[in-house]
């Protein structure tokens, strides 16, 4: 009996703890591939770009608003109350259009009026003429009185003086309505429409902004001591916010002085834009390429997002993704942008980056520029 009971406190122990082991060990193989399936189903599946060593010509950075070419500010010639105003703002216009007329049926009665008294003038100094010349005929025949004659020429004389104010009043009436009348100097579009019909307008008051964005300029500010470097006819590119690439200027005027404080110098670039796609007032940031090229760790634009001269990156590491900040040191050139900060062979992640964040798991699909 007690030989029995020895091997039933041995047994039933030994039994329990190989129990408890397998049970331990079955439940951290499931945790074990729990964990497995869950890293393989949880990775974001991204495509990587490589940071490469790129060709990049020397650059000179500048900012500045784009501006129409053909720019004009509208105003008011004379006083009066706006009766018409034939354009909203946007509208494309031709040169000549009318844009809007002050006090326009007073000043067209005024105009006709004006014609009416003018063709009377006309036909009563037709009349004044041929009594004058049958006048003076008369008198070399000796029909008539020398003071007749006298009479008849000092009454032409008269209707042609009244016929020359008349003509003249015609003329200012007419231009009283021209400068009543606000049209566009060129072909271009309305940017700003700044009267309403029934508003009175001052002599000087603006009134509508006119540009033919055919033909953009920036105006931009440099450093002075870049003035050796640059020349016209040098090649710029540059970016605008809400437009995927960049666009390409070109250097046109240089200042022939510095500005007052001695420490900038004034450019002008132009750019073409016969598609209209850009307009005057958009603000850009690019650089005016002067200098031979040279290698620089570069990464395709397509997989940046600047934010003004940084950009925040996905550098991937075994099969996880870390944040990383970059300097973007140099405008987009052949589809590639210089980066400062990162190391040339470094795979970052290219498709698929809003859906990373750092640290979180990627399984690579492909990978390539």
């Amino acid at each position: 009996m007690e030989r029995k009971h020895l091997f039933l406190y041995i047994a039933v122990p030994a039994l329990i703890v190989g129990g408890a082991a397998s049970y331990h060990r079955i439940q951290r193989n499931r945790e074990l591939e729990r964990q497995r399936v869950q890293k393989t189903e949880g990775a974001v599946s991204v495509t990587l770009a490589t940071v490469e060593s790129r060709p990049f010509r020397g650059s000179i950075p500048f900012t500045g608003t784009l501006l129409a070419v053909n720019r004009a500010e509208l105003k008011a010639e004379v006083s009066g109350r706006v009766t018409r105003v034939a354009v909203q703002e946007g509208d494309k216009v031709g040169a000549g259009a009318l844009l809007c007329a002050q006090d326009e049926d007073e000043l067209l009665l005024a105009v006709q009026a004006a014609e009416a008294q003018l063709a009377q003038a006309q036909v009563q100094a037709e009349q004044a003429r041929r009594d004058n010349d049958r006048a003076q005929s008369l008198l070399e025949k000796r029909s008539v009185t020398k003071q007749s004659a006298q009479l008849a020429e000092t009454n032409y004389n008269a209707t042609m003086a009244m016929a020359r104010a008349a003509m003249s009043n015609l003329g200012l009436a007419k231009s009283r309505l021209r400068k009543s009348r606000i049209t566009a100097p060129f072909t271009g579009e309305i940017a700003k429409r700044l009267v309403q019909p029934g508003e009175v307008l001052a002599p000087g008051q603006p009134a509508f902004e006119v540009v033919d964005n055919r033909k953009l300029e920036i105006q931009a500010d440099l450093p002075a001591e870049v003035l050796a470097r640059i020349g016209k006819g040098m090649k710029a590119t540059f970016r605008v916010s809400g437009f995927d690439k960049p666009f390409e200027a070109t250097l046109t005027q240089v200042s022939g002085s510095v500005q007052q404080d001695g420490r900038t110098l004034r450019v002008r670039l132009e750019i073409p834009n016969t598609d209209g796609r850009l307009k005057s007032g958009l603000f850009a940031e690019g650089e005016i390429l002067v200098e031979a090229e040279s290698n620089r760790p570069a990464l395709p634009a397509s997989v940046l997002t600047a934010i003004g001269r940084e950009a925040e990156i996905f550098v991937v590491q075994g099969d996880t993704a870390i944040r990383k900040q970059v300097l973007l040191s140099g405008q987009e050139q052949g589809g590639w942008r210089p980066v400062d900060g990162v190391a040339v062979g470094t795979r970052v992640v290219a498709q698929g980056r809003d859906l990373v964040k750092d640290g979180s798991r990627v399984r690579v699909s492909s990978q390539g520029n």
